[in-house]
């Protein structure tokens, strides 16, 4: 183990991306007046540029209340490229809140102890500040891995126990397995990252033979898991709420939408300005358009 785990998230932030993924997270800084822009998702890890680029954009102020974070969907040509991306915009005060544990949301710390980039940045205070927020995001994951997993194991154990638990505490479709798969396609990312993240945590262990042996006396084992039933509880109702709120207050919900069924259909949907509008209420239109394409040509049903 070598390092700390603020330099490994440091040099993690530094990934290389393309140029316009950069371009595009210095439009939405500088139209948000925010902080910092974190990159993330698939085409992170690919490089490509095609699909729907990830962003978090995280802004100056005091923690919002309610439910975040406010998600849209931005369309832009950069020289020869269209690019598509979905946009969370929540304050930094918020992320920092919700990676380190204090609140009963489970998607931030567990969707950023994986890979991310910082691509835009006001100044360095923001970048430090984020980099905090991903260590707190890494020390809860790690802290409830250690509770989860075997007694002794290899780091995968951890983190494949740990995103099993979360997946089933959310409201989300995953196919058996999935935790495999993000821990095969982000491999180098969390080699060596578990017991880093233990020793931020203040968690004491043992390491030999490739595998860990996590220390926590009885007392931290048990509050740790109090903590988590809790959010084991609640975390579907969560995100029901979530789901609700972003029918309809998902900015460019219908362009979205439409740019979805013609990728995976091949119809091309209408957008008026009244389903731009009404992106809920015009869903069913839009079902009964494409069923109609479908039976017009056979070949879209495939």
């Amino acid at each position: 183990m070598t390092g700390t785990l603020q330099e490994r998230i440091s040099a993690s932030l530094a990934a290389p991306v393309a140029d316009e993924v950069r371009r595009f997270a210095a439009r939405l800084g500088q139209e948000n007046d925010a902080l910092a822009v974190l990159f993330y998702g698939s085409n992170l890890r690919t490089g490509l540029l095609e699909g729907v680029l990830d962003y978090y954009v995280l802004l100056p102020g005091e923690p919002e209340r309610g439910i975040w974070p406010r998600v849209s969907y931005r369309e832009w040509v950069d020289e020869e490229h269209s690019l598509r991306a979905k946009v969370a915009t929540m304050t930094l005060e918020k992320f920092h809140q919700a990676a380190s544990g204090e609140l009963i949301d489970t998607t931030i710390w567990t969707r950023f102890v994986q890979p991310s980039a910082l691509v835009w940045k006001r100044d360095e205070a923001a970048e430090g500040a984020v980099t905090l927020s991903l260590a707190a995001a890494c020390k809860t994951a790690a802290r409830l891995a250690a509770v989860l997993g075997p007694e002794r194991g290899r780091e995968e154990d951890y983190w494949s126990a740990l995103f099993r638990a979360t997946y089933r505490a959310e409201f989300r479709i995953e196919s058996a397995g999935r935790e495999q798969s993000i821990l095969s396609l982000n491999a180098g990312h969390f080699r060596g990252l578990l017991p880093l993240a233990l020793n931020a945590a203040g968690i004491s262990f043992e390491q030999a033979g490739g595998e860990l042996a996590p220390r926590l006396d009885s007392a931290e084992r048990a509050r740790v898991g109090r903590w988590w039933r809790k959010r084991q509880m609640l975390g579907k109702p969560l995100n029901v709420l979530r789901l609700v709120r972003a029918a309809s207050t998902f900015e460019g919900a219908a362009r979205y939408a439409a740019w979805k069924v013609e990728r995976h259909s091949g119809v091309k949907i209408k957008l008026t300005p009244w389903r731009e509008r009404h992106p809920v209420l015009a869903a069913p239109i839009v079902l009964f358009s494409l069923l109609r394409a479908r039976r017009r040509d056979p070949a879209k049903r495939s």
